[in-house]
């Protein structure tokens, strides 16, 4: 029987297209590199604040950036869950093209419904993929993983409305705020400690990260209670409670994984890096309601967003470019430069929240070097996104 792989391998179409992860982490990167700055410049007046607002800007990283990289993995992910055939080719072009159309809508807005239904298109087709996958490959433990996309979808929707309800508008907000911290936390909680358990056994290291069991499922029930509790309810004080014991959870099932342990390969490493933002974002999101005098609310939520969200993406987008294009599973100078990049942005943009007469100048630097982990990112890997793997090239020759 033919495998996947094999399928991959031999595929002859556009490389581009071989595979979710190309297109998407490619055109992720590029938006990326390319919205942050879009807004810095509009918010320091260089372009039309009316047009680049602040809403413009949490809708494009959110609904925009971290709707492509989700996609790249799940479209790579998939079927290596179920055993089906991935999307390539024609459907994933089609697939593609509504994120891109997307984009052009939200970045020339023309009509505000007609913007809406354009972007909206894009979330709810790939939740129609991810779980027509699922469940024809029988794989039923990975449904939740399509609920989350159909919500954030649901939660884009939402986001759009901030012309007649602003309520209702950062309600949407805070929801896919909320299901992408639910993704990084239960997929992260997956490929974090496999990744470091290969990484330790293969040098024979022990002892290896501690097994997923009850306090795994625990922390997943507590963080799924908090998150919802804080998009419902973001200023009680039990929400607060509950991010707070959401973080400390995170950072004790981190512990369990035993991340200092892997310093030597920093594509191991930072993936406990970003899941220790994860742990930081929670516990500030939480003391920014409970202790609001002294942790602003933009603090925790740029700590999700910049810091979780951001290096946690560039440490699968990295890994999953170099693996599925049959490079060597090791991070090399460049590729380290980037999550160094990534995290001092982040570190600098949570930080210019506790210093509001430094505000402007660090939210500048923290926007020139987040983005520029992205620059960086299409630098090394457009090549190797826009060319057939290896493998790919090897099956042709014979």
């Amino acid at each position: 029987m033919t495998t996947n792989a094999e399928r991959y391998r031999t595929y002859r179409g556009i490389a581009l297209f071989s595979m979710g992860f190309r297109p998407f982490f490619l055109g992720a990167s590029l938006w990326a590199a390319s919205a942050v700055p879009i807004w810095m410049a509009s918010y320091l007046g260089l372009l039309p604040q009316a047009q680049f607002t602040r809403d413009w800007h949490v809708h494009e990283m959110l609904f925009g950036y971290l709707s492509a990289v989700i996609a790249g993995f799940l479209l790579t992910a998939v079927p290596n869950w179920t055993g089906r055939l991935p999307v390539t080719g024609a459907p994933l072009m089609a697939l593609f093209g509504l994120w891109v159309a997307g984009r052009f809508a939200m970045l020339v807005p023309s009509h505000e419904l007609a913007t809406a239904i354009v972007d909206a298109l894009f979330l709810f087709a790939l939740a129609a993929v991810i779980t027509r996958e699922v469940l024809a490959g029988r794989n039923i433990r990975n449904a939740p993983v399509c609920i989350l996309v159909s919500i954030l979808g649901v939660a884009n929707v939402l986001s759009h409305l901030g012309a007649t309800s602003v309520g209702t508008a950062l309600l949407g907000e805070r929801i896919g705020l909320a299901v992408v911290g639910m993704l990084a936390t239960l997929i992260g909680g997956r490929i974090v400690p496999s990744f470091t358990r290969n990484w330790i056994a293969k040098r024979k290291h022990a002892p290896l990260p501690a097994a997923s069991g009850r306090f795994d499922a625990t922390t997943l029930a507590i963080t799924a209670t908090a998150l919802l509790s804080w998009s419902l309810w973001p200023i009680s004080p039990a929400t607060g409670i509950a991010l707070l014991i959401a973080g400390l959870a995170n950072l004790a099932r981190l512990l369990r994984w035993r991340g200092w342990r892997t310093f030597a390969e920093p594509l191991v490493s930072v993936l406990h890096a970003g899941y220790v933002w994860l742990a930081i974002a929670f516990t500030m999101m939480g003391a920014s309601v409970v202790f609001s005098a002294y942790v602003p609310k933009a603090a925790g939520i740029h700590a999700l967003t910049a810091g979780a969200f951001g290096v946690m993406t560039l440490a699968v987008m990295t890994r999953a470019s170099l693996g599925h294009t049959g490079q060597p599973l090791v991070a090399t100078p460049a590729i380290a430069a980037i999550y160094v990049l990534a995290n001092i942005g982040a570190a600098i943009r949570v930080g210019a929240a506790f210093i509001p007469s430094l505000y402007t100048p660090l939210l500048a630097t923290a926007a020139i070097v987040w983005s520029g982990a992205f620059v960086l990112f299409v630098v090394i890997f457009a090549p190797l996104l826009l060319r057939p793997s290896l493998a790919s090239k090897a099956a042709r020759a014979t």
